[in-house]
C-alpha cells in the first residue's frame, strides 16, 4: 500500500492491488465514518443501516464520476 498526496485535491491516496488507486475522503469525512462505526460497534444503530448510511454518504461526495452526475441530473429532472 503506497499513500502518497496529491497536487490537485492535496489528499492523500492510497494504491490498493484490485481497487486501483483510491483518494482518502477528507478528516471531516472520516470523523463521520468513524462515528457511524462507532454507532455499529455500540449497537445503537444497527449494521444495515450503519453500510446504507455510509455508502450513501461516500455516493455523494463523488464528483469525479460523469455516470453518478447523469445519473443525479436525470432524477432531477423526472
Amino acid at each position: 500500500m503506497v499513500v502518497r498526496p496529491t497536487t490537485v485535491e492535496h489528499r492523500p491516496q492510497v494504491a490498493l492491488p484490485v481497487l486501483g488507486t483510491i483518494t482518502l475522503p477528507e478528516p471531516e469525512h472520516l470523523a463521520f465514518y468513524a462515528a457511524l462505526l462507532a454507532l455499529g460497534v455500540l449497537e445503537i444503530v444497527e449494521w444495515p443501516v450503519v453500510g446504507i448510511v455510509a455508502i450513501g454518504h461516500f455516493l455523494a461526495g463523488q464528483h469525479r464520476f460523469a455516470v453518478l452526475r447523469e445519473v443525479g441530473e436525470a432524477a432531477e429532472a423526472a
